[in-house]
């Protein structure tokens, strides 16, 4: 799930990890205490106690580094297994992506890089590669059980705007309210997501 934003090591003395663990971990603790606009590259470096060009052997720009941040877990949150219940599938996803969203560091992060991606297509595209494009294949499936007798392409077509209705709403909510009157936001969420599956 997740597409590498780094840049590709220079040929000589062999990178230290520790050292990408350490400006990953500031990166992380100054958006939370800084906000996007205070995670600068330099309080970066004297937070991880390297160097600037240390930094930028491994990130071209504070983009793909807060993106690798805030998006780069080897191990993301796992959706959860489906039920076959539609409802109680759409809701989990629904409590996923909101939790994830809300989480501070994502919650610090998303505004700026939206701001970025604005001015860098290419770069949105690689988060939709890194975060988007296998979930959505699983949102196929999801539906697909729901809706056995649909066509396949009615199917492809209806899962992207059940998907993209529920990134919309938890990114608008995530964004705004965080995680007040979380139940209430997931459960209406989810009877909106139900109706367009089944319509």
């Amino acid at each position: 799930m997740n597409v590498p934003t780094t840049s590709a090591p220079a040929v000589g003395r062999p990178r230290n990890p520790a050292k990408d663990v350490a400006v990953l971990q500031a990166t992380r603790d100054l958006l939370v205490e800084a906000g996007y606009q205070g995670t600068t590259v330099v309080a970066i470096a004297r937070r991880a106690e390297v160097g600037a060009p240390t930094i930028y052997r491994r990130w071209a720009t504070k983009e793909a580094l807060v993106e690798d941040a805030a998006f780069g877990h080897e191990q993301p949150a796992p959706l959860p297994e489906p039920t076959g219940d539609l409802r109680a599938d759409l809701h989990a996803w629904v409590s996923t992506f909101l939790d994830f969203l809300a989480n501070p560091v994502t919650r610090a992060a998303l505004p700026g890089l939206l701001a970025a991606y604005h001015l860098d297509e290419q770069s949105y595209e690689r988060l939709v590669l890194r975060s988007e494009a296998d979930v959505r294949h699983l949102m196929v499936g999801l539906l697909s059980a729901a809706r056995p007798a649909m066509a396949v392409k009615d199917l492809d077509d209806r899962a992207d705007t059940v998907f993209d209705v529920l990134v919309a709403m938890t990114v608008a909510r995530a964004m705004t309210r965080g995680l007040v009157d979380r139940e209430a936001f997931c459960d209406r969420t989810t009877d909106a997501l139900v109706t367009l599956a089944q319509a």
